[in-house]
């Protein structure tokens, strides 16, 4: 399995967590040209990078009751999506700050498919995808663990979304596809169900 170690986060930015709020939107056209590893870097980061120590635990971008992190996030690219990266699938390595490429394959066609052709998904060089495993919660919160790791993504979404916002970037989440369709694409273990698909790509200069 081949790792690839991403170039180290910045936590700080030109576009204030205001404006970012203030401007972002679901965008669903995208440049022609590739992201670049420094963005993907930076998506993957604050959708499950981790950010600080608090009482021996290590917490985060996004928060998880009993920070349980029950939520597995994987960035799809198609070719040329992602500058350096080849077409494939990579699950994203909290600790590390790093990707393993989990299928070497192309499946951007796949995945369109999967989402039932949204020209958002075919169009996008890359997608992040989360995936869940709920038990991971449940066993913790019997009562309402699902229904955290259900807000728990939308966290995720959301700082996706700002991240995507601040460096200029297209994002649009995409919650419709056939969850056994895109399991099967993914090749997702049974103790992973798919929650969202994010579309990224560079802003088109007329967009």
């Amino acid at each position: 399995m081949t790792s690839i170690d991403l170039p180290e986060p910045i936590p700080h930015g030109e576009t204030s967590v205001e404006r970012a709020i203030a401007t972002r939107a679901s965008r669903r056209s995208f440049a022609s040209d590739p992201i670049t590893i420094e963005d993907a870097s930076q998506l993957l980061w604050a959708a499950q990078g981790f950010t600080h120590v608090r009482d021996g635990v290590t917490l985060r971008a996004a928060p998880s009751a009993g920070a349980s992190y029950p939520l597995t996030v994987f960035l799809e690219v198609a070719s040329d999506g992602c500058g350096v990266l080849e077409p494939g699938l990579y699950q994203y390595e909290p600790a590390e700050h790093s990707l393993d490429q989990v299928l070497e394959a192309p499946i951007h066609d796949d995945l369109a498919r999967a989402a039932f052709q949204q020209p958002v998904v075919e169009d996008a060089p890359a997608t992040v995808v989360v995936a869940a495993d709920d038990d991971q919660t449940v066993e913790q919160y019997p009562d309402h663990g699902k229904r955290y790791v259900r807000m728990e993504v939308g966290h995720v979404a959301q700082n996706v979304h700002l991240i995507a916002e601040a460096r200029g970037l297209n994002v649009c989440p995409v919650g419709a596809f056939s969850d056994t369709e895109l399991a099967a694409v993914l090749s997702l273990s049974d103790a992973l169900d798919p929650l969202y698909l994010l579309p990224v790509g560079n802003r088109p200069s007329d967009p």
